[in-house]
């Protein structure tokens, strides 16, 4: 375990996100406390280039501050500051990763199945209309011309036209309407 040191305030940086932690009431508890009876707990920073990086401990140096020391009692402990900053955060990093390309295969699969979806959809409606163009004289029994009925045996130049044709052959055929 290191050993507690004298870190100079000045050079000890505090970030923004751990600043918006602060209370006050809690500082002013603590600074009463170091009054009568000394720092009693260390606080951890972490060494950045020409300056200390506060890992914990914000209460204790405010309340060093508000007593106006010069230094307070820390230890140095990159190997803490390196765990607490960067693997909850590699962790968290590898598996919003993970999640995305999760989601991203599963929104890429979803598109091709719809893709195949409206294809297959297209040949099916294409085929169909393909099918009754080209099928009516094979085999449709509903189709008058594919298979005329004996007794209502017409050459295309009698196919009535228009309603008023088709009435007037079947007034002279004697048939019903």
């Amino acid at each position: 375990m290191p050993k507690p040191e004298s870190f100079p305030i000045e050079k000890i940086y505090v970030p923004v996100k751990r600043k918006k932690a602060l209370k006050p009431e809690l500082v002013q508890e603590i600074a009463e406390s170091i009054l009568e009876i000394g720092q009693q707990a260390p606080i951890v920073v972490r060494p950045d280039e020409h300056r200390f990086v506060l890992v914990e401990g914000l209460h204790r140096l405010e309340a060093c501050k508000a007593l106006g020391e010069k230094t307070i009692i820390g230890l140095v402990s990159a190997e803490v500051a390196h765990q607490k900053t960067l693997l909850p955060h590699s962790a968290g990093a590898e598996a919003e990763r993970d999640k995305m390309a999760r989601l991203k295969k599963l929104r890429l699969e979803k598109e091709a199945a719809e893709k195949l979806a409206l294809a297959s959809k297209a040949v099916v409606e294409t085929g169909s209309a393909e099918l009754l163009r080209k099928s009516p004289e094979k085999g449709n029994r509903n189709n008058v011309k594919a298979v005329p009925s004996q007794s209502n045996r017409r050459t295309s130049a009698s196919t009535p036209k228009t309603l008023s044709e088709w009435l007037t052959q079947q007034k002279r055929d004697g048939g019903r309407y």
